[in-house]
């Protein structure tokens, strides 16, 4: 028993630490956590930590605390899986909840509302790059490439994310030729972002729903959270600005750990400290099911080529969204040349800097913003 407890104190502060500490994103968060379990504290080869990693893109929600869960599981058992998961979100949570009071009390009076006047356009060089670097990998043929560059085509045009989304799946296992009469209960996921919680209001239970939806098909690196909050609070249910998503992405690179607690800064614009808390528990609660369920089907997972398929088509389609909206939001700041300086700059230190950390880049926009805003 001191042993077992030994070994759950070891998974909550490592986790914990990372959790405080884990600027970057989840490609950064997921190198810190290769040296701390593989080549420091050699609890699994790396081979397993690999496996693991390749089954958390099988399924929906955020890859690093997943991974988080994945690797508390293999020191610790069951216990381990929830404090590791537990542990890395919960500093994120309250950072952006501390940051969402600091903005909706501030955000809006004129010594703070520059800071956040750069933040916008620098946010928007991050996506740029988030976009690229998730196009080489979910670019993976010819065939990905055309259905992507068609989904961001169809975007920009005004129709549906996720149906885009949903369309993008089938069609691609269609094209690829791995449709058979095997289960295809997997397809049917991202029909769940059709469907609209119960009234119109952001109330705590449509607001814990709606987030229950986008991570129940939230594939891939949590970047891609941006498509589906755009497609599902702005424009499906207006409840968010285009402005209002920046300011939440924003906040999300601003604090350590995983970007999704977007969803708490979001959940406290909505509703409060009590939405904040109902956005991050439907944000998160799926995760740890799904790598419950990992731990026994990882091997089947890996195998299932009809299901990987699918992914790398929902992949693909959700990068070509993401440049539609990358392109969207840099358009609404193209005729403010302050703006576009900081859009300019971010992006190039985003693609040519790869060592600087996106909070460095939020911080530097912010400050920049504060003086060019000062400009007549």
């Amino acid at each position: 028993m001191a042993v077992k407890l030994n070994k759950i104190k070891e998974v909550f502060f490592l986790f914990f630490k990372l959790g405080c500490i884990a600027f970057g994103g989840p490609a950064a968060h997921i190198s810190m956590m290769e040296k701390e379990v593989v080549t420091k504290r050699k609890w699994m080869t790396r081979q397993h930590f690999l496996d693991m990693v390749g089954a958390t893109n099988l399924v929906p929600g955020p890859n690093s605390t997943q991974m988080t869960m994945h690797c508390g599981h293999v020191r610790a058992g069951w216990a381990g899986l929830f404090i590791g998961g537990l542990s890395f979100i919960t500093p994120a949570v309250f950072f952006t909840l501390a940051l969402a009071i600091i903005y909706t009390e501030y955000g809006e009076v004129p010594a703070i509302a520059p800071f956040f006047y750069g933040i916008k356009p620098a946010v928007i060089g991050i996506i740029f790059d988030a976009s690229f670097k998730l196009g080489k990998k979910a670019f993976k043929s010819w065939h990905l490439i055309a259905l992507g560059i068609c989904i961001a085509v169809l975007s920009l045009l005004g129709i549906d994310e996720f149906i885009l989304i949903l369309v993008s799946g089938i069609i691609g296992m269609i094209w690829l030729n791995i449709l058979s009469n095997k289960n295809h209960t997997s397809i049917f996921a991202p029909i769940l972002l059709l469907i609209k919680p119960i009234g119109i209001a952001a109330s705590n239970s449509s607001i814990f729903i709606s987030f229950l939806k986008i991570a129940l098909v939230l594939f891939g690196s949590g970047y891609v959270l941006i498509a589906y909050i755009d497609a599902e609070l702005v424009e499906n249910l207006g409840w968010l600005t285009k402005q209002q998503l920046l300011d939440a992405i924003a906040m999300g690179q601003f604090t350590p750990g995983p970007v999704l607690t977007t969803a708490t800064f979001v959940g406290y614009q909505l509703n409060g400290i009590s939405g904040a808390l109902w956005a991050s528990l439907g944000m998160f609660l799926p995760s740890f099911f799904l790598v419950g369920l990992l731990v026994k089907l990882i091997p089947w997972l890996r195998k299932s080529k009809m299901l990987s398929k699918f992914l790398d088509a929902v992949n693909a389609g959700a990068v070509g969204i993401m440049i539609a909206i990358s392109l969207k939001l840099g358009y609404e700041l193209a005729f403010d040349w302050r703006a576009l300086v900081l859009m300019g700059i971010s992006t190039f230190v985003a693609f040519k800097l790869r060592q600087v950390s996106s909070f460095w880049i939020i911080i530097g926009g912010g400050l920049l913003g504060y003086l060019l805003f000062m400009i007549p």
